[in-house]
Formats: C-alpha cells, structure tokens, sequence
C-alpha cells in the first residue's frame, strides 16, 4: 500500500503533472466564476495537456515511424561494416567534463559496440560532427571514438565522419570515407523513429544499408505511471520533429519517397 501510495504521490508532484492540475484548477475557478474571457485559450490548452498526459498519444504518433523498419531478427552471417549516426552524444558536456556525456538515445552507442564485438572483422564508421548552434569544439564522432576505445574497442577499425550537421550530410560525407563495395554488408545504427529518414538519406546517395534500429520510445503499452507530461511531451516532440523532417527531406530531394521502408514494402516500391 504504501509503495502504491508513494508511486501516486510521485506521480502528483512530477513537475510537469503539477502545473497541470494547477491549470486545470485554475480553469475550474474560471469557469465557477463565468468569467469567459480566456476560457477559450485555457480551456483548449489544458485539455491538450490533459489529454497528452493521460493518453498514449505521443506513442501512437511515435510508433509508426519507429515501425516501419522492425529490428531484424536474424542477423547476417556476415557484415561488412557498422554506420552509427551521431545524436548520442552531448559534445559541450563532453568537453566541459572530460568525459562522455551521452543522452537519451546512448543505445546507439552502447549497441553499436555490441554489434562491433559480434563482427570483430567489420569496420565501424562513427558519423556526426557538432549540431550545436555554438560548437564547443569536439565532434560527436570523436567523443564517441574516445568512448569506444575506452570500452575495448581497436581504434584502427574506426572511421570518423567529423563533418555532418544533419541526417543527410551523415550519409554524404560517410559514404566516401567507408567507400562501400558493391555486395558488402552494412548496418545502420540509429534510433527506430529516425530510421525512415535516415534510411533514405543513405538510399538517396546510392549506399544500401541494413536497418539496426535503437532507443524505442513505443511499445511499452499504457501503464498508471506513464502519466508524465514532461516525458510524453518529449516524445510527442521527437515524433512531430520527425514527421516535418520527412516532408521537408522529401520536398528537398533528400529522400526519394515521403516515407521511406523496406524495398520489399509495397509503399516503397
């Protein structure tokens, strides 16, 4: 009963689920006092809210992008070579603290190391400069690379693409640094919801390449602690970021199809 106790009262008290029953009581004294000017505003704003917390909506906007390539469930007998998108790494933190500072999507790290100890002969290109407004200096691929090493990793299998800022300059500037041959095998590494858009980036500059997707934020279902605003937020942000980014690549010409899938889907052929 009581870790029942503590878990509701953790819930109430997640700042993100305060400000929201703060919200909300304050459009119940509203409207108890008929005073209807902003009502309108305050209303839909803490429905919205409400309805963002309560419902699984940020996994149902998320869980068709993190879909559509599913995570293979054999493996080749063979790879060639392992392509990890950066993303996972937080390069001011980095340089600030001397030690890598990864995010949320540190799967990307952490499984890529394990796919590199699986295929000990494969080469591992490491794709990602700094995106951030201020670059501090170091690159994803380098943080990364320190990273890797430190974990085990030869440093003389690794390839840095140190150049990228964006999903398809990833797959530009890595692709004549890996020099694929034709027949090789290579995976891709990077969160399921981004592997649409980056599979046609390195689609889109003549480079096939094996979906490894990470870092799922659907699938979990609905549970009595998955109401949390701030974190259904994130991922509703993650999703929408995700949905305009495929329309933009696709208006721009960097993915050839709005939303890129296997070649044998029959939306994708």
């Amino acid at each position: 009963m009581l870790f029942i106790a503590s878990k509701l009262l953790s819930i109430v008290f997640e700042p993100g689920n305060f400000l929201l029953l703060l919200l909300m009581l304050g459009l119940w004294r509203l409207a108890a006092t008929r005073r209807r000017r902003g009502m309108l505003l305050v209303g839909c704003a803490a429905w919205a809210y409400l309805l963002i917390a309560v419902l699984p909506l940020a996994q149902w906007a998320i869980a068709p992008l993190e879909n559509r390539f599913p995570s293979p469930r054999e493996l080749p007998a063979q790879v060639d070579g392992i392509v990890m998108l950066g993303g996972a790494v937080i390069p001011s933190l980095t340089l600030a603290h001397g030690q890598a500072a990864l995010n949320e999507a540190g799967e990307r790290v952490t499984e890529t190391f394990v796919l590199a100890q699986r295929y000990p002969a494969a080469r591992v290109v490491l794709a990602g400069g700094n995106g951030e407004i201020h670059p501090s200096g170091i690159s994803e691929a380098a943080a990364t690379s320190d990273l890797l090493v430190a974990m085990g990793l030869d440093a003389k299998r690794l390839i840095l693409e140190e150049r990228s800022r964006t999903t398809y300059e990833n797959a530009i500037y890595a692709k004549p640094l890996a020099d694929p041959k034709p027949g090789e095998t290579w995976l891709l590494v990077t969160s399921a919801y981004h592997m649409p858009r980056a599979i046609g980036c390195f689609r889109q500059v003549g480079w096939e390449t094996v979906a490894y997707p990470v870092d799922y934020q659907s699938g979990d279902g609905w549970r009595l602690d998955a109401f949390a605003l701030a974190d259904n937020l994130m991922v509703l942000k993650r999703a929408a970021h995700e949905w305009s980014g495929l329309a933009i690549y696709y208006l721009t010409g960097r993915i050839d199809t709005l939303y890129p899938g296997p070649r044998s889907a029959s939306s994708d052929r």
